[in-house]
Order: C-alpha cells, then sequence, then structure tokens
C-alpha cells in the first residue's frame, strides 16, 4: 500500500515519538503495574497483621480476667506481660502494641514496678505516630504522658514529673488533670504557692473531684 508524503510524515512523527516517549511510556505503565500489585499486597499485609495484633491484645485482655474478689496470680501477670512483650516486638507499628504498652505499664504498677511501668509509657511515646496519615490519637499520647508523670512523682522526682506536664501544650478536655497532677509535683518539690496555683487552676477547668479539695485545703492551711 502506497502512502502520501503527507501520511509518510506522519508516520515518520510516531515512529519518533515512540522512539523518544514511547518507551519511557510503557516503562511508567509497567511501573505504575507493579506498584499498585505491592500497594494491593502491602494493604493484604497490613489487614492480616492487624487482625493477629487485635487477637493477641484480646489474649493479654483474657489473660488478666478475674472473678470478683480475686486477685490476679503472679503466673497470670508474668504470662500477661510477656504476651505485651510479644505485641510490641511483632506488630510494633499497630495501634494496639501502644494500647499493650499502656497496659504493661499498668500491670508494672499493680505490682509496685515503678521502673517497668515508666519504660512501657516511654515506649508508647517514643512509638506513637505523627503526620496528617496514621497519627495516634492525641487523647492516648495525653493520657500516656499524665500517668508517665504520676509514676514519676511516686519515686518522688517532681522535677521529672513537671518536665513530662510541660510536653502537654494543648491539654484540652484533659486540662484539669493536668493541673492537678502539675501541683502535685509542686507539692512534692516542697513550693506549696505554686501547688495552690495549679489546683485552683483544676476547679476552674471543671474538676469536681473531693480528692483534689482536700489537696487544696491542706495547701491552703499550709501557706
Amino acid at each position: 500500500m502506497a502512502f502520501s508524503t503527507e501520511e509518510e510524515e506522519t508516520l515518520d512523527s510516531i515512529k519518533r515519538w515512540w522512539n523518544e516517549s514511547g518507551k519511557s511510556l510503557l516503562i511508567g505503565v509497567v511501573v505504575f503495574a507493579v506498584g499498585y500489585l505491592g500497594w494491593t499486597q502491602w494493604q493484604r499485609m497490613q489487614v492480616a497483621e492487624l487482625g493477629a495484633a487485635s487477637d493477641l491484645y484480646e489474649q493479654i485482655g483474657m489473660t488478666v480476667v478475674v472473678t470478683p474478689g480475686q486477685t490476679l496470680t503472679e503466673e497470670a501477670r508474668a504470662t500477661a506481660m510477656g504476651l505485651t512483650q510479644q505485641l510490641k516486638t511483632d506488630y510494633p507499628d499497630s495501634v494496639y502494641a501502644l494500647y499493650g504498652a499502656m497496659f504493661g505499664a499498668r500491670l508494672a504498677v499493680e505490682a509496685n514496678d515503678l521502673n517497668t511501668a515508666e519504660t512501657e509509657l516511654q515506649w508508647l511515646l517514643d512509638n506513637a505516630k505523627t503526620g496528617f496519615m496514621g497519627a495516634t490519637d492525641e487523647s492516648l499520647i495525653i493520657t500516656a504522658k499524665l500517668r508517665m508523670a504520676r509514676v514519676i512523682l511516686s519515686k518522688g522526682e517532681g522535677q521529672r514529673a513537671l518536665d513530662v506536664l510541660a510536653s502537654v501544650t494543648e491539654p484540652g478536655s484533659f486540662e484539669a488533670q493536668v493541673a492537678e497532677v502539675r501541683g502535685d509535683a509542686y507539692v512534692n518539690l516542697g513550693m506549696p504557692v505554686e501547688a495552690e496555683a495549679s489546683y485552683q487552676a483544676a476547679v476552674a477547668a471543671g474538676s469536681t473531684s473531693q480528692t483534689l479539695q482536700m489537696k487544696l485545703e491542706d495547701v491552703t492551711v499550709g501557706s
């Protein structure tokens, strides 16, 4: 079949385009296809891992279930702590690992092991996610900081507790709790004026705790 000069020029243009851009386009399509398949596979893996992490977290919960009036045995506590460590090791990027660390801190406090409790809470804070995509719930982070401050206070370290609380820049609904723990830290440091101001701030933020009222009366009388 014979082509006109105009048609031959069009074919030449197509050939040149293919040589210049077509191969790159083909590579781009291949890369996109491989990337899409990889993304799909990654999503499947994420769902599977999330399910496994959820099952492990549920197993922790079942381990510490006791009937009313009974206390958790040391064997059950050790088993739960072991499962918590497994959850953090095998699925460190899951939200269940963060809650597992929180649970581990609680078990440690119940066993009067304050160093382990602080370590668990620090792990949670170190592994919390930031950024727009997949950021850790801020309420979980603040709760962890509040509990860490209380653990540190139980060790008699008021200034370190204040340092932890200082990192809670936007307490939101936790404002009263943060102010009260800050007051406790000032009491620990022998600073009743600052403690009273913090307790008053907790009341102003909406706390109606009777314990807080007693703390406030104590520092007021003491001053």
